[in-house]
């Protein structure tokens, strides 16, 4: 299932795939940190409209290279090739929390290739006069995008601690470990994800840190792409319950994105949000590129 591809600057993309080859095709982009492995309810609801799934892990995370300097708008390189190598014309793309900016980047610089884009508890832009970034979010994200932003050294410390921790972790210890981003439902969520939670950390830091530290820097710089050049349909989901990303990052895209459509879920969390509605999400994802449908839906 999982397999790797050379790029044209010599480093590893290593990718999820599964499904049919003549089906519509859904490009997947993980969380932070994260990799290219989806879980057993995103495999089933990709298996059951019959859709190829594709995860690529992102540089630096699993089996992938590092790329030091990567901007969000990286990604659109890194999955142009790989649709170029397994002869893919069109896909459709999702990203969940930190994915959710790399599919946007996919929907802005990609329209030749992407019909529709969808951010499932995505973060938007750090340093926007109309968004407060940090406003709402759990102590942990606090630290970490503080430090992102203002002392790397600190960054490197805190990741490479979180990292030592969650390798050691076992299933009791990762609602524990994330205790001031989870509320009840997403509690909830965690101990239905189970062990796939704790190997899904550890297969990403497999081999340190490099990704998720390179994840934050570019959550706090300019993401280059303009949210705006957005001509496809996006769809924008964000949970009310959400310590993770809160509710103001799903309104300020939906504000910004011009084709954009938010979907607020009040009950829903971070973790409890793609678990719920991703079903759904890739039904409209894998629908009519047209958008006099998408306007009619």
């Amino acid at each position: 299932m999982n397999q790797t591809l050379v790029l044209h600057d010599g480093r590893i993309l290593e990718y999820f795939d599964s499904g049919p080859t003549d089906g519509a095709v859904l490009i997947a982009h993980h969380g932070t940190p994260g990799c290219g492995d989806p879980n057993a309810r995103e495999r089933q609801a990709a298996s059951q409209l019959g859709v190829r799934l594709i995860a690529p892990s992102r540089p630096g995370y699993a089996g992938s290279s590092r790329s030091v300097g990567r901007t969000i708008a990286s990604i659109a390189g890194d999955v142009t090739e790989l649709l170029d190598a397994l002869e893919i014309e069109r896909c459709s793309t999702y990203g969940v929390s930190g994915g959710g900016p790399h599919a946007l980047a996919c929907a802005a610089l990609l329209p030749d290739r992407v019909n529709r884009a969808a951010s499932i508890a995505g973060v938007g832009p750090w340093d926007q006069d109309d968004l407060d970034f940090l406003a709402g979010m759990g102590e942990d994200n606090l630290v970490e995008f503080g430090a992102a932003a203002n002392d790397h050294a600190e960054l490197l410390t805190l990741l490479t601690t979180q990292r030592d921790a969650m390798m050691a972790a076992g299933l009791s210890e990762v609602p524990e470990s994330l205790s001031t981003l989870l509320p009840p439902v997403d509690v909830t969520a965690a101990k239905e994800l189970g062990n796939y939670l704790v190997e899904h950390f550890q297969r990403a830091l497999q081999s340190g840190i490099e990704g998720w530290f390179d994840d934050d820097l570019a959550f706090t710089q300019h993401w280059g792409f303009d949210l705006q050049s957005i001509s496809i349909p996006v769809s924008i989901w964000q949970g009310g319950q959400d310590l993770m990303v809160p509710g103001a990052h799903g309104r300020w895209l939906d504000k910004h994105i011009a084709t954009g459509e938010l979907h607020f879920e009040p009950t829903e969390g971070h973790l409890s949000l793609p678990l719920h509605k991703e079903p759904a999400i890739f039904t409209w994802l894998v629908g009519s590129d047209t958008a006099q449908s998408w306007r009619d839906e």
